[in-house]
C-alpha cells in the first residue's frame, strides 16, 4: 500500500531540501508535485486541495529552527497534515456496554464483510482477550452463512446459527439472547451486501440498526476502489449513524487514495486495516505510522507489535539458546526462520515498516525474493527430516529426488545449500564475542543492489536471482 505515492513524495520532498528559507516560491513547485502526486494515488479532489492549501499555509513564513533545515520543516509539516487528513490517532472500538457489545458490518457485497467478521472476532479474542460470538443475518446469500460459520471455527469463536428463511433482526435479537445467557462480551453481525447502493437494503440494515441498537456499525470498505471507497462510505454514512471504517484490500492497493480520502469525506475514523487474506491479516490503524509510512520513514513500532504478536517466542528462545551453544544452524532451523517471516508478511512487509527500506528494492525485484523463498521452504520441505538435520549427507542421487519432489532444479537445491552454509557461519560468528556487529557485517555483504550491499560477489545473496534468494 502506497509504494506509488511513496515513490512521488519522497522525490518530491528531496527538491526542497536545499533551500535556505520556505518562501511562496520556492514551494510552489513542490507543492504542485504534491499535489500530482495525491491525485495520482487516488485521492478525492476536494480532499487534495485542502491538504495542499494547509500545507501551503502553514509552511510559507515559518520560522526554521537551528536544528531543523527548512527541508526538514517542510517534510514535518507535510507528515503532520497526513496525520490530521486521515486522523489524530488510532480509535479503538468502544464497547464499554451492558455485554454483549453488539458490532454491526455493513458495506457492499464483495468488500470484506464476513472476512473481516472472522479477522475482528480473532483480533478481540486474542488482543482484548473477549470472549466473542459472531452471527450472520445476510439472508440473501446461504453461503455467507455457511462462510461465517466456517471461519469462526477457524479462528475459534462461537458462530451463532441462522438460516435463509428468517427475518434479520429475529436473527440478532436471538443471537444477543443466547450472548446474556452465555456471558459473551462481544457480538459481532455480518448482514447483507449488494452490488451497489439501493433504497431496499438501506431501509432493511437501517430497521436492524434500530432494531439492535448496536455499540459500533463499522463500515467495511474496498481500499483498491480508491475514491468510490470515500463516496460509498458518504452514501452509507448518510443512512446509517456509522462509527468507524474498516478499509480491507490494502496489500493489493498500490495507491492508498481511500485511506486519504475516507476521513475528510465521511468524518469517521478508519479503525482498522485488513492486510491480506489470512485470518490473522487486520491491523489497527494508526494515522502517524501511515504517515511515517508514506513518507518512506519506516514504521517500528508497527513491526515490534506484530513480532510480539507472531513470533513464536518458546520457539525462538530455543532456538536463541542453540545458537548461543555453538550447535550450528540445520535446515529444520532454516525453515523455521522462512515460516517465521512469512507469518510476520514476508519480506516485503517487513521491508516496508522499516526506514527508508521500503524504497530500496524495487517491487519486481521483491516480487522474485518473494518467490525465492516459497521455492525454499518447498526444497527443504522435500528432504527426510535426517537429511534437514545433516545437509552434509545430501548425494547428488538425494539432490534429485528432492529437486523432484518440490517442482525444482538441482542447481536451485545446490544454491539453498550455499546459502545455507553461508547462514551457518553467520551464526557460528554470532555465538562468539561480539557476534552481533561480526553477523551484521557479513549480512551488509549479502545484501541485494540497491539495499545497503554491493553486486553480490561470489557466493553474496546478490549475485542469486529473485532480489537475493535463490530463483528459478
Amino acid at each position: 500500500m502506497f509504494e506509488n505515492l511513496t515513490e512521488r513524495l519522497t522525490q518530491t520532498l528531496k527538491s526542497v531540501t536545499g533551500q535556505a528559507k520556505l518562501t511562496e516560491d520556492n514551494i510552489k513547485g513542490t507543492l504542485r508535485e504534491v499535489r500530482m502526486a495525491l491525485l495520482e494515488a487516488d485521492v478525492a479532489l476536494p480532499v487534495v486541495k485542502a491538504f495542499v492549501n494547509s500545507v501551503k499555509e502553514r509552511a510559507v513564513g515559518t520560522e526554521v529552527s537551528s536544528s531543523l533545515s527548512p527541508g526538514q520543516v517542510f517534510v514535518k509539516i507535510v507528515n503532520e497534515e497526513l496525520v490530521n487528513v486521515m486522523g489524530e490517532a488510532n480509535e479503538a472500538l468502544n464497547l464499554a456496554a451492558q455485554p454483549p457489545a453488539v458490532v454491526m458490518m455493513a458495506g457492499l457485497q464483495g468488500a470484506g464483510k464476513t472476512t473481516s467478521v472472522a479477522k475482528l472476532s480473532r483480533f478481540l479474542r486474542e488482543r482484548e482477550k473477549k470472549k466473542v460470538l459472531v452471527v450472520s443475518a445476510d439472508v440473501y446469500r446461504p453461503a455467507a452463512i455457511k462462510q461465517l460459520e466456517t471461519l469462526a471455527a477457524e479462528v475459534d469463536v462461537e458462530f451463532f446459527p441462522s438460516t435463509a428463511d428468517q427475518d434479520p433482526v429475529d436473527i440478532v435479537n436471538a443471537a444477543i439472547a443466547h450472548a446474556k445467557i452465555q456471558h459473551h462480551d462481544v457480538l459481532l453481525v455480518d448482514t447483507a451486501g449488494r452490488l451497489h447502493v439501493d433504497g431496499e437494503m438501506m431501509d432493511e440494515i437501517k430497521r436492524l440498526h434500530s432494531a439492535v441498537k448496536p455499540v459500533e456499525t463499522l463500515f467495511v470498505v474496498d481500499a483498491m476502489t480508491g475514491q468510490d471507497a470515500a463516496n460509498t462510505a458518504r452514501a452509507f454514512n448518510e443512512q446509517l449513524p456509522l462509527t468507524g471504517v474498516i478499509l480491507t484490500k490494502t496489500d493489493g492497493d498500490a495507491r492508498g487514495g481511500a485511506a486519504l480520502s475516507v476521513r475528510h469525506i465521511t468524518g469517521k475514523p478508519i479503525k482498522f486495516l485488513g492486510v491480506g487474506e489470512k485470518v490473522e491479516a487486520l491491523e489497527p490503524f494508526h494515522p502517524d505510522r501511515v504517515a511515517s509510512r508514506i513518507l518512506g520513514m519506516g514504521d517500528v513500532l508497527s513491526l515490534i507489535e506484530e513480532a510480539e504478536e507472531k513470533i513464536d517466542k518458546k520457539k525462538a528462545e530455543k532456538f536463541a539458546k542453540k545458537i548461543q551453544k555453538g550447535k550450528g544452524f540445520d535446515l529444520e532451523d532454516f525453515r523455521e526462520q522462512i515460516q517465521q517471516m512469512k507469518n510476520m508478511g514476508g519480506m516485503m512487509g517487513m521491508l516496508d515498516k522499516l526506514p527508508g527500506m521500503g524504497q530500496m528494492a524495487n517491487a519486481s525485484q521483491m516480487a522474485g525474493a518473494e518467490k525465492g523463498v516459497v521455492q525454499m521452504e518447498s526444497i527443504i520441505n522435500s528432504m527426510t527430516p535426517k537429511e534437514r538435520r545433516n545437509p552434509d549427507i545430501l548425494t547428488g542421487s538425494r539432490k534429485k529426488r528432492i529437486a523432484a519432489g518440490s517442482g525444482t532444479q538441482v542447481q536451485d537445491v545446490n544454491r539453498l545449500i550455499k546459502q545455507h552454509k553461508q547462514m551457518s557461519k553467520m551464526m557460528k560468528k554470532m555465538s562468539g564475542k561480539g557476534g552481533m556487529a561480526k553477523m551484521m557485517r557479513g549480512m551488509k555483504g549479502m545484501l541485494p543492489p540497491g539495499m545497503g550491499g554491493g553486486p553480490g560477489g561470489p557466493g553474496g545473496m546478490g549475485g542469486m536471482g529473485g532480489g537475493g534468494f535463490p530463483g528459478r
